[in-house]
């Protein structure tokens, strides 16, 4: 079957195709089905997992208590990662502390301004079955991360990283949201559970002061409707509502709760049961040109999500763009270019700077893709998975200057 097949037979689909956009979905359907690993786990990896964490879990201020500031002192040094890769971190990456035992003391980067919108963020380590994501190495994230934005955007809860980030905002003392996220699997329920659970003790830990809001799936309707071709509406709407008992059990269900997809997948159903939309729009997979590229991300947010949204005749969520960026390189030639445009730094410049501030005042919400490269993607999936970081993987900025226009 053919993505315009699918999209004209699929029972929620309203839209008109956009040209340009049934090769840019079987491209997009290839490349996120492959990234719903994110969530998956075997449950006898869980269960060693939570055995060798036994008296952690969330509550990680009092599992670090007595290391925590020995943890922040060594984030200072910016490196944060093993990857030896990428390039080298002798100086411009990472973080300086002024007083390494308080990571609220950190020095800004005059190269960085706090000109995005939010960042699409996913901490080393935070990956099943391999857990081991380090709070040294998240403080020195959102040091960064928060002379940028004062907003970021989790993929999922497995490995702790809601209660991580929540921490390493307490410590550093930034102005930053969360919209914490809930990664579901479409064979295995317990995978939407055990996130639950998950982003449930976060809250009754860190409370809800720096939690924008709580998303429900990551491209769970592309990947059901790639792999199963039926209609996933009623499990993404039922865990919908499951997040929203749960917040009403912990007296806050007046917290957003949202949902985050492949732009072409979003649908009435959805988005009536949602406050928010996150919705995926990557010109690259487009194969349009670096120079067409901003203004197609414009327009096919508008007329797909936005004019969409509008539409529906009793409330009408807000709608974002999830991810949109431009990949720096590939890991081969075969894979270099998208048929019309380099995957280069120079090009990730040129969409840095005809995207971002337009976007800004126009209030357009959107959070970048991505923080920093990920090496296991390009170890696992190749091309350009791994490198759409602002960021190499140990935390050194690209050959790029950031846009220095206030984000809204």
């Amino acid at each position: 079957m053919s993505s315009n097949d699918q999209l004209t037979s699929a029972p929620y689909q309203q839209q008109p195709a956009h040209s340009g956009m049934s090769y840019a979905l079987e491209k997009s359907q290839k490349r996120n089905a492959r990234a719903k690993w994110i969530a998956i786990g075997s449950i006898t990896a869980l269960l060693i997992l939570i055995a060798i964490g036994v008296g952690v879990g969330v509550g990680v201020s009092k599992a670090n208590k007595n290391n925590n500031n020995n943890s922040a002192a060594s984030s200072s040094s910016g490196t944060g990662s093993s990857d030896t890769d990428s390039p080298t971190q002798d100086g411009p990456g990472g973080t300086t502390q002024t007083d390494p035992n308080d990571p609220s003391s950190f020095t800004k980067d005059s190269r960085l301004h706090k000109s995005l919108y939010g960042i699409a963020y996913t901490p080393v380590g935070s990956i099943m079955p391999d857990c081991g994501s380090e709070l040294k190495d998240i403080i020195t994230d959102i040091q960064l991360m928060s002379q940028l934005t004062n907003r970021l955007r989790l993929y999922g809860s497995d490995c702790n990283q809601s209660a991580l980030v929540l921490e390493a905002i307490k410590q550093t003392k930034v102005d930053m949201k969360v919209y914490l996220g809930n990664y579901p699997d479409i064979s295995d329920d317990t995978v939407y559970s055990r996130q639950r659970d998950a982003i449930k003790e976060a809250l009754q830990t860190y409370g809800r002061d720096h939690v924008a809001g709580i998303t429900v799936g990551n491209e769970f309707i592309l990947n059901y409707v790639t792999d199963n071709g039926g209609d996933p509406n009623d499990a993404t709407v039922t865990y919908i509502d499951d997040t929203r008992s749960m917040l009403k059990d912990l007296g806050m269900d007046d917290m957003e709760v949202g949902n985050s997809d492949a732009g072409y997948y979003f649908n009435d159903l959805v988005l009536e049961a949602v406050d928010y939309g996150l919705a995926n729009v990557h010109p690259w997979f487009a194969d349009v040109t670096i120079d067409q590229a901003p203004q197609w991300t414009f327009d096919s947010f508008d007329e797909e999500n936005v004019q969409h949204a509008a539409t529906l005749p009793n409330k009408v969520p807000q709608m974002y763009i999830a991810e949109t960026g431009w990949p720096s390189q590939a890991n081969d030639t075969l894979h270099e270019s998208n048929g019309a445009s380099d995957a280069s730094e120079a090009n990730l410049q040129s969409f840095l700077d005809n995207f971002v501030c337009k976007a800004n005042t126009d209030n357009v919400g959107y959070f970048y893709f991505e923080f920093f490269d990920e090496k296991w993607k390009d170890e696992m999936y190749g091309g350009v998975e791994g490198y759409w970081g602002l960021f190499h993987q140990n935390r050194t900025l690209k050959n790029i200057q950031i846009p220095d226009c206030a984000a809204p």
